[in-house]
């Protein structure tokens, strides 16, 4: 029932269900034009488009015969390639020796059509879907000719239809997995109708093509394990890389935090003799009074920025001294032996070889070889149980140079925690001095790191003074 003058219920229901058959239509007809746009876009547009196959990865070839010189190595990143022409060649003979005892006028349609087919398998490597198509071709010229010569029992008993399989697996495997579907409905469709305008057999076109279609979702689901564990393989380089450089800006931050006390210290002596200076001269003149006064106010304005600069950095790691006091002084060299006492009560067996004269070095360079020291300790602690070390400081006329080195584990490491990025670090801290470092492993099995931080004779002289 309706109300008066308004449309019925059943009229409301029906335009209803009419609207709804109509948007499912409109839904159906969308998917469909877009399955055709895909085909279309897949096997019609630029079908004979140049497309290369390269060659394999040198890393791969590598993984897998490690054992092979390096220039055989080389050429096998090429075995694809070989393995694909060697199976052209193999269709060719194939094709070849059963026609060529038809008589001079069919022997060379014979051999013609024999290079037909095996054309196809190796334009795989240049041209994949134009290859598709002339193997296809070549099938449906092989329907005809049997259907004119009758010498075969089926139209797929040649060698024109497993070549056009083996170079449909090929597709899929060097393109995408949609293609096998499209590629088997069209070979279905033409197929078929080539089967029914020669009137040949088409019993045997139901099994092949339920064959067929097995043979392509094989190949498709390599495809898609292959392409997901390339896009796997790049997202876990991508998070390395950006572990990386998270870690390299954390050091960064930290090398930050303690050269701030080092140059922190400089600037508030520079402000106190600033400011004591005029007192220490009698009648000073008013500009040698205006000058330090000058001094002063820029080196505490210097301090005031150091200091906001170290809030921005330490409010991104709240926690960095979390286990040292803020306040305490900056190790240097002089503290190596209190450092070495340490790892030695935590197990490590270590020498300390000190040449040349020590001297006094700026705080920086002091600091820096100190963490270099700690750090490799640290890592012989972390990575090489019940081995031997030895630290070797040489002061020469250029700079400082640095030697920890390690022998071979005794037993097997436990896991670490850490994010494996104390070499970068040290690293770090030697470029940021302007110096060298080498960290690698050792014949014996050991680890060793060599760095040289370069120190001008002018500022080993003034920190000499300024003791």
């Amino acid at each position: 029932m309706g109300t008066p003058g308004g449309p019925s219920l059943l009229t409301v229901v029906c335009v209803n269900e009419k609207t709804q058959s109509q948007g499912t239509l409109r839904s159906e007809a969308r998917i469909a034009r877009g399955a055709l746009h895909r085909l279309r876009q897949d096997l019609f547009v630029d079908a004979f488009a140049f497309r290369p196959m390269p060659p394999l990865e040198d890393a791969k070839v590598s993984r897998w015969v490690p054992w092979l010189p390096e220039r055989l190595r080389h050429w096998l990143r090429w075995l694809p390639h070989l393995m694909v022409g060697f199976f052209s060649v193999c269709v060719f003979l194939a094709s070849f020796t059963m026609g060529y005892d038809m008589g001079p006028v069919r022997g060379t349609l014979v051999g013609g059509f024999s290079l037909l087919v095996a054309a196809a398998p190796a334009l795989t490597l240049f041209r994949p879907v134009g290859a598709y198509w002339l193997a296809l071709g070549a099938f449906v010229a092989s329907v005809v000719g049997v259907a004119l010569i009758s010498d075969y029992p089926s139209a797929f008993s040649g060698t024109a239809f497993p070549t056009l399989l083996a170079v449909m697996t090929l597709v899929v495997l060097r393109t995408r997995p949609r293609m096998a579907v499209e590629m088997w409905l069209v070979t279905l469709a033409v197929g078929a109708v080539v089967l029914a305008v020669t009137r040949n057999d088409s019993g045997d076109l139901g099994p092949v093509m339920v064959f067929s279609g097995m043979v392509l979702i094989c190949a498709a689901a390599v495809r898609a394990w292959r392409e997901e564990r390339r896009q796997v393989v790049e997202t876990l380089t991508a998070t390395a890389e950006e572990r990386s450089r998270r870690t390299l800006l954390e050091e960064r931050a930290t090398i930050a935090r303690e050269l701030h006390d080092v140059v922190a210290h400089h600037m508030s002596v520079i402000a106190i003799q600033a400011e004591a200076a005029p007192y220490r001269v009698e009648n000073t003149p008013p500009e040698l009074a205006t000058s330090f006064a000058t001094i002063r106010e820029n080196a505490v304005a210097a301090l005031t920025e150091l200091r906001r600069i170290l809030g921005v950095v330490r409010s991104e790691d709240p926690d960095a001294f979390a286990e040292v006091d803020p306040e305490a002084p900056q190790p240097t060299l002089a503290s190596l032996e209190s450092l070495l006492d340490s790892v030695r009560g935590a197990g490590l067996t270590v020498e300390a070889v000190i040449t040349g004269a020590p001297r006094p070095l700026p705080q920086g360079v002091e600091l820096s070889a100190y963490r270099i020291v700690q750090e490799a300790l640290s890592n012989t602690l972390r990575h090489a149980p019940g081995a031997d070390a030895r630290v070797e400081i040489s002061y020469v006329l250029g700079g400082l140079g640095l030697r920890i080195i390690n022998g071979a584990p005794s037993r097997l490491a436990k896991p670490s925690p850490g994010a494996g990025h104390g070499v970068l670090g040290m690293r770090e801290r030697v470029q940021m001095l302007g110096g060298e470092m080498t960290a690698d492993h050792t014949e014996d099995g050991g680890f060793e790191v060599a760095a040289f931080i370069p120190v001008a004779a002018s500022e080993a002289t003034a920190k000499g003074g300024a003791a």
